[in-house]
């Protein structure tokens, strides 16, 4: 006899709710890929590394220079965080 799992697929809307207030991610970016994200920060030097935290629903947080400066605001926020790469 063979488990079965009803499979309930979640709408967009409801997959981006998940995590919200509790999950968020970590992920390294260059200056170069900020514009989308980032709308309203100045021209920057393209190819330089930045750490960029992000809410579960994708916006954004904090950008940092440095890794532990973006965790900072993640504990700020008291939000659980994973890196994407």
């Amino acid at each position: 006899m063979r488990n079965t799992v009803e499979k309930n697929p979640l709408s967009e809307l409801e997959f981006s709710r998940l995590g919200a207030g509790q999950v968020a991610y970590l992920r390294k970016m260059k200056t170069d890929e900020l514009a989308t994200s980032f709308p309203a920060l100045p021209p920057m030097t393209p190819g330089v590394e930045l750490w960029a935290l992000f809410a579960a629903n994708g916006d954004p947080i904090v950008l940092s220079d440095e890794r532990d400066n973006a965790l900072v605001g993640a504990r700020e926020h008291e939000l659980q965080t994973v890196m994407l790469q």
